[in-house]
Parts: C-alpha cells; structure tokens; sequence
C-alpha cells in the first residue's frame, strides 16, 4: 500500500503548477479584497452568494469531518470520497466567491466593542490561513492521487485542521456580518 513514498518523475510539473496556484489564488483574492470591481458583469445579481458560500462552507466542514473519521475507520472508500466533496465543494466556493466580489460592492461590519474585536480577529485568522492551505490541500490532494500516501499524511496533519477551521469560521464569518448586508 505504500508503495510510491518517494515521488515520482511528473512530480516537478504538478509541484510548479500547485506552487504558481498558491501564489495566483491568494493574489487573486487579494486583489478583488482591496481593488472591488463592483457591477462589471452588468445587472448579474449576486446577492444571493452569501449565503451560498455559508452552505458551501458548512458542507466543506462536514465532509471534512466524515472523511476524517472515514479514514480513522481504514475506510479509503468513503474518506476519498468524502475529501473530494470537500475539494469540489471549495473549488466551487472559491469560483462563487470570486464573482461575488468581483461584482458586489463590499460590505462593513457594522457591530461595535468587543463584538467587532471578535469579528475582525475571526476574519483576520480566516483570511491568513486560507490562503495558507491552499498549497496544503492542492499537495494533499496531489500526494493522494499519485499514492504517494507517506507524503500525503504528513501534509495532512496540517492540511485538515486548518482547513476545517478556515471551513467553519468562514460560516461564522458570514453569520457575524450577514445583518450588514444591503
């Protein structure tokens, strides 16, 4: 089962394209945090994406939390396919979110005292680490389909609570800021 723990002639190729992601994706982002391009896609209503991300969030924490208990199980059946749900339903989160904000103008918490504190470390800690495991998942994933499963666990120890966290506070986000929404 163990067999390819080395790695293998294609993984140069895959390691430059998750590399050049990790940088594009968090740039990308980044961008549309600070630079909002609100209203270039005509009268496309986004306002509904909010809540999407909220449920896609969700969903992305759960089958994280079923893939893990999945493989403490030595179920690779149901983990695989739980943890590609999670992957699928983040690409689709991440595709969501970057319309979103390229469309929509941006939106201000509007809560005070320690409650805005609460807010704004929960956002600061999500936005950090979200862009962190986006090299974190992408090897996870690499090292799981070229069965590289050594290589795959080490990176995984890392990959799932981070993932799980920037899962669930980006609910918490949503939650927190939600009564902002014009």
């Amino acid at each position: 089962m163990e067999n390819k723990t080395l790695g293998n002639p294609n993984d140069t190729r895959y390691l430059i394209i998750i590399s050049v992601l990790s940088v594009v994706v968090p740039l990308l982002v980044a961008f549309l945090m600070f630079m909002p391009q609100s209203g270039k896609l005509g009268d496309l209503d986004v306002s509904f994406l909010p809540q999407l991300h909220a449920v896609l969030n969700s969903l992305t924490a759960l089958a994280l939390i079923i893939g893990y208990y999945q493989i403490k199980k030595q179920n690779r059946r149901l983990h695989r396919f739980a943890m590609v749900s999670a992957f699928m339903l983040s690409v689709v989160f991440l595709v969501s979110y970057v319309i979103y904000h390229y469309q929509a103008a941006p939106t201000s918490y509007g809560g005070e005292g320690t409650l805005k504190m609460v807010y704004y470390f929960i956002l600061i800690t999500h936005i950090v680490l979200a862009a962190v495991i986006v090299p974190l998942v992408l090897l996870s994933v690499y090292f799981a389909l070229s069965e590289q499963y050594v290589r795959h666990r080490k990176v995984s120890r890392w990959t799932f609570p981070l993932w799980l966290y920037v899962a669930i506070t980006g609910v918490v986000v949503y939650v927190m800021i939600s009564p902002y929404y014009s």
